[in-house]
Formats: structure tokens, C-alpha cells, sequence
């Protein structure tokens, strides 16, 4: 196999050179090369490519207008040489197994079944140890239910280009590769769990400071949620997003309708985060957050019924 490691990167220049430098230490002997997309970041990640070029000999990197991680992966897959893309993110710091451990679960599969519709689908741990990301161990809270993510998969060329790719009109945070993924699933294709292909997903430890940013994400999330929905409108799709009634009364009952927010949750949330508990305050703040989420599904939703209103 030759693998094309496709990774969308927008403002994590430093998280994004540990992922490449570890991408540079693969424990395997056949050829890779890994495409990193700018997608328009302000923070000179261009320039620390270009001066670090001779320290990442797989890497080479293109550039776009900032236009979301849907179009940059497009732009990743159309200039891939190799037959097989593997998806990261630019926060992922991987193993030296994980390209090993991708191409031995995806050729055992292809033995086995005597094709190739099915796709990889490794371990994400989160974690928010910046130093040494690789030491946090395997939570409940890192499992996943979802059948297509971007953040650790492996998948033949030839079903990305069947279908398309990733929809451009997802411009905004969420849903892109869920959206591909129910393409995938109607195409047939299966998903092959190979948990020893290790992604260290590094997020920053949780502060008041960056709540404004994690609502707007939620409120994004939203919207793009009913994009999700209207290109397919099945129950499934609306489970997902969060449009439902049974959401709608969780969320609205947790959060108090509102009255649970991050003003009156701040003065809980900081004390936790002073008592070294960030990850706590992080669970508590999901309250507020699931509720402008499914606000914002809800309000988006309406403006699509009046638009469609003759």
C-alpha cells in the first residue's frame, strides 16, 4: 500500500509539529507521504513548514483559502499519489504502529473478503498533556459510536473518488465526515475497528476563557447539523444532530431551560479547575453547551422551513 496522510490544519502550528514529527517515525518500510492543507491560518504555519522542510522528508504541504476542513481534504485527496488515504487531524500525535497497524488490518480484510469495501477505523485517546501526549491511557469517554470520522481512518482512494468526496457546503464546524460516511455505508462499504493504530487527540486543558469559542462551535454544530439533515432526512440523522424532542426536554431539564449557563455555572467551574479537576469542569460545562447546540438545531431548522415557504 502507499499511504497519502491527508491533514486540514487551521492555527495549530505547534500541536501540528509534533503530529508531523511523529508521522516521520513510522515503523514502516514502505513509501507514504503526508499532505498537509493550510486551510488560510494566520498563524505562520506555512513559514514553520517551509524552515523545518529537511526535518520532514514525507511531508509537502498546499494551501487554500480558509474554506473549512470538507474543501481542504478534497484538495488533499485530488493531489494524493498514494492508492490509500489515511484522515488525521492536525491535534492527532500517533504511534510508530499506526501506519503498520492501518495497512495490516486493511490487507487482512481485503484477503478475507476478496475485496476492498470496507475502511479502517483506529483509537482515539484524548488527552490535554501537551509535553508528552502519547502517556494518557484509554478512557470510557474516548469511545466512539460513529461509522465515518476524519480523525484516525484508513480507506481505498477509489471510494472517496466514487463518491465524491467530502461536501464543500459543510463550510462551518461538524458533520462533514459523518455526512460521507452515510454515502459510504449506502455504497456498502464496512467498518474494520483496528484499535492498534493509536491517534493522541491533544486539546488544551479546559479554561473560562475558552467558552465563548466552544459555543460558537456548538452554534455552528448546529446549523450544520440541519445541513446534515436535509441532504438526508432520516430518524438515524436526526439522533445524531440532536433533533428531537427527547433532546430538546434532556438539555432543556439539565441546563434548567437556560438558567444553567456559563455565567452562573462560572464560579463551580473555576473552582474545579483551580482544585486541578479541568476535566470535570469540562463535563459540567457540556450541560450548557448540548443546550445552545440543540437551540441553535432547532432555530436553524425553522429558518430552513420559512425559506422553503412559498
Amino acid at each position: 500500500m502507499f499511504f497519502s496522510v491527508i491533514i486540514p490544519t487551521y492555527n495549530r502550528q505547534p500541536i501540528l509539529a509534533k503530529a508531523l514529527y511523529a508521522l516521520e517515525q513510522q515503523d514502516w518500510s514502505q513509501p507514504y507521504e503526508v499532505i498537509v492543507v493550510d486551510d488560510g491560518s494566520t498563524d505562520d504555519t506555512l513559514a514553520w513548514l517551509s524552515a523545518h522542510r529537511s526535518q520532514l522528508p514525507h511531508v509537502r504541504w498546499l494551501e487554500q483559502s480558509h474554506q473549512g476542513p470538507a474543501a481542504a481534504r478534497n484538495l488533499g485527496i485530488a493531489q494524493a499519489q498514494g492508492d490509500t488515504i489515511v484522515f488525521i487531524d492536525s491535534d492527532l500525535v500517533v504511534t510508530p504502529i499506526f501506519l503498520r497497524a492501518h495497512a495490516q488490518k486493511l490487507q487482512a480484510s481485503y484477503e478475507r473478503w476478496g475485496h476492498q469495501k470496507c475502511f479502517t477505523y483506529g483509537r482515539v485517546v484524548n488527552t490535554a498533556n501537551f509535553d508528552n501526549p502519547t502517556s494518557e491511557p484509554f478512557k470510557i469517554t474516548d469511545r466512539s459510536r460513529a461509522f465515518f470520522a476524519t480523525g484516525n481512518v484508513a480507506i481505498a482512494k477509489s471510494w472517496l473518488e466514487l463518491t465524491g468526496g467530502f461536501d464543500p457546503d459543510f463550510q462551518f464546524y461538524g458533520w462533514e465526515d459523518l455526512e460521507l460516511g452515510v454515502r459510504l455505508k449506502k455504497l456498502g462499504l464496512t467498518l474494520i475497528p483496528c484499535p492498534e493504530a493509536v491517534g493522541y487527540h491533544w486539546h488544551p486543558p479546559f479554561e473560562l476563557k475558552h467558552i465563548p469559542s466552544l459555543i460558537d462551535k456548538e452554534i455552528q454544530r448546529g446549523k450544520m447539523g440541519v445541513l446534515f439533515y436535509r441532504k438526508h432526512p432520516t430518524w438515524e440523522v436526526r439522533l445524531m444532530i440532536q433533533m428531537t424532542w427527547l433532546h430538546r426536554i434532556l438539555w432543556g431539564i439539565l441546563s434548567l431551560g437556560g438558567l444553567l449557563n456559563e455565567r452562573t455555572l462560572a464560579p463551580v467551574m473555576q473552582m474545579l479547575i483551580d482544585r486541578g479537576q479541568s476535566q470535570w469542569a469540562w463535563e459540567l460545562s457540556r450541560i450548557f453547551l448540548n443546550w445552545y447546540n440543540v437551540q441553535a438545531v432547532y432555530a436553524a431548522y425553522r429558518e430552513w422551513q420559512l425559506a422553503d415557504q412559498p
